[in-house]
């Protein structure tokens, strides 16, 4: 995935949460500077009938790309998505933050097929809040 105004150009790979965890939507994904897309949501690419979730963490004292989400993402960026078959164009539509607490109950869950949903820990306040990206497919791109 790459975003650029964000200053991202990382790999995602896919995240199989257990049961629980997806129920819950409290998902910590593993420890590294790459990306995760949720598994049993939707698939990024065209096509998908879900929502696409990518989720990564942001570090303290660390320049990680996710930590850039809490600074540097606005509406009207572009970012792009490659999957094995295709590259995926996206514009961001919201960049909203989250008490964790609310997260799980927030409307980034409604089903909307081929949106891009990205999820980390808000960097000024990385135990207490999230900061998410909604973005949806730029057309013919």
């Amino acid at each position: 995935m790459t975003y650029p105004a964000a200053g991202m150009d990382i790999a995602v790979h896919p995240l199989q949460p257990d049961a629980g965890d997806v129920a819950s939507r409290s998902i910590v994904p593993p420890k590294t500077l790459d990306g995760y897309w949720l598994a049993p949501f939707g698939s990024p690419g065209a096509g998908s009938t879900n929502t696409t979730y990518v989720v990564g963490h942001s570090w303290e004292g660390l320049d990680a790309p996710f930590n850039r989400l809490s600074t540097a993402a606005a509406p009207g960026d572009q970012l792009t998505v490659e999957t094995a078959t295709a590259a995926m164009t996206y514009r961001v539509d919201s960049v909203t933050t989250y008490t964790k607490s609310t997260l799980k109950d927030s409307p980034i869950w409604t089903v909307v097929p081929n949106s891009l949903v990205l999820i980390s820990c808000y960097t000024e306040d990385p135990q207490g809040k999230n900061v998410v990206v909604v973005a949806s497919p730029v057309p013919g791109r």
